[in-house]
């Protein structure tokens, strides 16, 4: 892996090209290419997204593919609108409950979904979800 100029890391081969990073820390900063990048989860700041009571922290991401690891934080009753897996999309619950339509996946549970596949997902009690994206969501609401 090899250090961009602003200090990310990429993994470059014929293939493909990974630019990884976890946003909101410079705890990074200066570590060998091959290093383990430990992450001070409590440390990072939850972030705003548009949809009313659903906050993120992102624990690694790839600029480029739009892959991701996160952590989700869903307020009581705060909803996920209609919106379309791009890729892969894997959901581990550590707090509450995520519902859809399809059934609930609940504190200490896991649930995938293939890529293609559509739905909106809400949580009445709140949640915390650990998810794992190959790629971004598409998002059919009104405002993106």
């Amino acid at each position: 892996m090899a250090k961009d100029n602003q200090g990310r890391y990429s993994n470059k081969t014929n293939r493909c090209k990974m630019v990884l990073i976890t946003p909101h820390t410079k705890a990074h900063d200066g570590l060998a290419e091959m290093a383990s990048r430990y992450v001070e989860v409590g440390e990072l700041p939850w972030q705003p997204t548009r949809w009313p009571g659903v906050e993120i922290k992102i624990l690694m991401e790839d600029e480029e593919t739009g892959m991701m690891t996160s952590l989700t934080r869903l307020a009581p009753g705060a909803e996920l609108p209609d919106h379309v897996h791009v890729g892969i999309e894997q959901s581990y619950v550590i707090e509450g409950s995520l519902i859809d339509s399809q059934g609930a996946c609940t504190a200490g549970n896991f649930v995938w979904r293939p890529a293609g596949s559509r739905h909106s997902a809400h949580a009445p009690d709140g949640a915390v979800v650990l998810g794992f994206f190959m790629k971004p969501n598409k998002f059919f609401d009104t405002e993106g």
